[in-house]
C-alpha cells in the first residue's frame, strides 16, 4: 500500500499542470532533444553499439524533463549515467542547476551532491584500474561540471527567497507606520477640534447674543441696525463654518464634494458676499465677463475662498477703499480678482486689525491642490490686488507628502506597496531592522548558513581547479613526446643520450598503453610514451615505446591502442 501510494504520489508531481505551462513545454522538450542527439553522437564516436546509444540517448531525455519534478531521483541517477558513459556527462551542468534550487535542506542537498559524486567518479573507474591521479582529476571534473553549478544555483535562489522576504518585512513596516502616522493625525485633529470648539465657539456665540440684543435696541437708527444684522449674520455663518470645520478634523477626511459643501461658498455665493460688504457700508462691486463654465468641487470653493479672503484683507487693511471683485471665465480657467484701490484720506489699518500671515499662505495651498495659482500684490495706483487662476478640468495636483521621498524602497518593490504618497516615520537602526529581518522566520537563516557554506566550497574549488590544472600538465609533460623526437632517436644510441631526450614515462596517462602494449624483449628496460599527434581521433592513441638492454637502445616501436 505504501509502494502504491508512493508511486502516486509521484505521478502525481510529476504530471502536475502547474509544472507544464505551454512555454516550458517547449523549451524542454527541444533541450531534451538537443541533448539525446549529442549524448548519441558521442557514444557513437567511442564506438559503443547502436542499442547503447539508443539507450543513454532515451535516459537523457527522460532525466532532462524529470529534472524539475523530482531533482534529487534525477541527480543521482544522472550522476550514475555519466560514470558509466560519455553521453550522460552532457546532462551533469543544467541537472545540477536544477537540482541546487529545488532541493530543500542544506544536508539533504549535501548527502544528494555526495551520492551523485559517489556514483558517478565510482562507476567511471570501474573499467580502468584507479590510481591517486585519475580519482583527483575525475573528481575536479565533477565538482567543476556539478558541485559548481548546483552551488551557483542555490545561491541565486536563496538570494531571490532574502529579497522577497525583505520586501515583504519593508511593506509590513510601511503599513504599520502608515497606520501610526494616521493614528496620530486622528488625535491630532480630535484635540485641535476640540481646542476649536471650546474657544472660538465660545466666542463666536457671545458675538451673535450681544449683536442679536443690540439689534432690537430701540436708541438705534435704522442704519446702525442694519449694519449690526450683518454683524450678527456674520458671527452666525462663522459658528456654522466652525461647526463643519470641527468636524472635517474629528472625521479625519475634507468635505470637498458639492454635497458638502454649503451652496453659499462656491462661486455662486461670492454675489452673496459682495452684497453683504455693500450693506455695511462698503463701496464694493462685482464684474463678470466670458461664459459661465462648472469648476470641480475643490476649485469652486478655493474660488469662493479667494474672494472673501481679499474682501477681508480689504477691510482690515484699506477701510473706505473702494473695491472690484471680477469673475473673468478665460478659455482654459477662471480667474477671481479682488482689488482695491488707496486708502482715502489719513485712514490707514483698522486698530483693532489682526492678521496672522496665514490667509495668503491658505489661498496658494488651496490653489495648487488644484493645479491653479494665486497672486498677490500693490499696484501702481497705491491699491492691493489678490487674483486666483483656477483651471476648470477635474483632476487634481497630486500632493507631495513625506512618503514621495527619492530614497524610499517602495519605489524599487513596485507598486504594489501599501500607503503609496503617504506619510512615514524615520527609519529605525539598520543593524536592528537586519536583525529583525534575520531572525523572521527560519528559512532566512538557512538562506544565510547555505550562501556562507557555499562561498567557502566556491573557493576549495577554486584552488582545486588551479591545482589540478597544473597536476595535469605535468603530467602531460612526463607522458608525451613530438613525432619529431621519436624520428631523431635511432637504434643502438646510448641509453644515457636517449633518455635525455626523453621525459620520465611516470604519468597515469601510460598505464593503458603499458597494458594493451606488446611484449618487451627479454632482458631489457622499456620506457612506453604517448604522442602528441592525434590525426588518429579521440578513440585512438599513438604509443612510442623505447627498450634498452647494455646501456644501448636495442628497439624502439611504434604502435596504437583503443582508449
Amino acid at each position: 500500500m505504501k509502494a502504491t501510494a508512493g508511486a502516486r504520489g509521484l505521478w502525481r508531481r510529476v504530471t502536475e499542470p502547474g509544472q507544464w505551462p505551454r512555454r516550458r513545454l517547449v523549451g524542454e522538450s527541444g533541450l531534451a532533444l538537443v541533448l539525446a542527439l549529442l549524448a548519441a553522437g558521442l557514444e557513437d564516436f567511442s564506438g559503443a553499439g547502436w542499442p547503447r546509444t539508443a539507450a543513454v540517448a532515451i535516459a537523457v531525455a527522460a532525466l532532462s524533463l524529470l529534472r524539475r519534478a523530482l531533482p534529487t531521483p534525477v541527480l543521482l541517477a544522472t550522476g550514475a549515467l555519466s560514470g558509466a558513459s560519455a553521453g550522460g556527462v552532457l546532462l551533469l551542468l543544467p541537472v545540477a542547476w536544477s537540482a541546487g534550487r529545488r532541493i530543500d535542506g542544506v544536508v539533504r542537498a549535501l548527502a544528494a551532491f555526495t551520492a551523485s559524486g559517489v556514483l558517478c567518479v565510482g562507476l567511471s573507474l570501474i573499467e580502468s584500474p584507479p590510481t591517486p591521479s585519475t580519482l583527483v582529476l575525475t573528481t575536479l571534473f565533477f565538482l567543476v561540471s556539478v558541485v559548481v553549478p548546483g552551488l551557483a544555483s542555490r545561491y541565486w535562489s536563496q538570494r531571490r527567497t532574502l529579497l522577497r522576504a525583505l520586501q515583504e518585512r519593508n511593506t509590513q513596516l510601511l503599513r504599520e507606520r502608515q497606520m501610526i502616522a494616521g493614528q496620530a493625525r486622528m488625535r491630532e485633529r480630535q484635540r485641535i477640534a476640540q481646542d476649536m470648539h471650546d474657544s472660538l465657539g465660545h466666542q463666536l456665540a457671545l458675538i451673535a447674543v450681544h449683536t442679536g440684543a443690540l439689534e432690537v435696541d430701540r436708541e438705534l437708527t435704522g442704519r446702525q441696525r442694519e449694519a449690526v444684522g450683518v454683524l450678527r449674520e456674520a458671527s452666525v455663518a462663522a459658528m456654522h463654518e466652525l461647526r463643519e470645520v470641527v468636524g472635517i478634523l474629528k472625521d479625519g477626511g475634507a468635505q470637498e464634494d458639492p454635497t458638502a459643501q454649503a451652496a453659499s461658498r462656491v462661486v455662486a455665493g461670492i454675489e452673496a458676499l459682495v452684497d453683504s460688504a455693500a450693506a455695511a457700508g462698503t463701496p464694493v462691486r462685482l464684474e463678470r465677463s466670458g461664459q459661465p463654465r462648472p469648476l470641480a468641487p475643490a476649485a469652486d470653493h478655493a474660488a469662493y475662498r479667494i474672494a472673501q479672503e481679499g474682501l477681508t484683507n480689504a477691510y482690515k487693511h484699506a477701510p473706505g477703499a473702494p473695491i472690484t471683485v471680477s469673475l473673468r471665465y478665460e478659455p482654459d480657467s477662471l480667474v477671481v480678482e479682488v482689488a482695491n484701490g488707496p486708502v482715502p484720506g489719513e485712514g490707514g489699518p483698522w486698530p483693532g486689525a489682526v492678521s496672522g500671515g496665514q490667509g495668503l499662505v491658505g489661498l496658494r495651498e488651496r490653489a495648487r491642490l488644484v493645479g491653479g495659482m494665486v497672486h498677490a500684490g500693490p499696484v501702481d495706483d497705491g491699491g492691493f490686488r489678490l487674483a486666483g487662476v483656477l483651471p476648470y478640468g477635474t483632476g487634481e495636483a497630486r500632493e507631495t507628502t513625506f512618503g514621495d521621498a527619492t530614497d524610499d524602497f517602495r519605489q524599487q518593490i513596485g507598486a504594489e506597496a501599501p500607503g503609496d504618497g503617504g506619510p512615514v516615520i524615520d527609519w529605525s537602526d539598520p543593524h536592528e531592522e537586519f536583525k529583525n529581518i534575520m531572525g523572521a522566520t527560519k528559512r532566512n537563516n538557512g538562506c544565510l548558513v547555505g550562501c556562507g557554506v557555499g562561498v567557502l566550497i566556491l573557493v576549495g574549488l577554486v584552488v582545486a581547479l588551479v591545482f589540478g590544472a597544473g597536476k595535469l600538465l605535468d603530467e602531460i609533460d612526463e607522458a608525451m613526446i613530438d613525432p619529431s623526437v621519436y624520428a631523431s632517436v635511432n637504434v643502438g644510441d646510448p641509453e644515457e643520450q636517449v633518455r635525455e631526450k626523453l621525459p620520465s614515462g611516470k604519468s597515469f596517462l601510460t598505464v593503458d598503453a603499458k597494458r594493451q602494449a606488446p611484449a618487451e624483449p627479454p632482458g631489457a628496460g622499456c620506457l612506453t610514451l604517448l604522442s602528441t599527434d592525434s590525426s588518429k581521433g579521440l578513440s585512438t592513441d599513438t604509443v612510442y615505446r623505447f627498450c634498452f638492454k647494455g646501456g644501448k637502445l636495442i628497439e624502439k616501436r611504434e604502435f596504437d591502442v583503443k582508449n
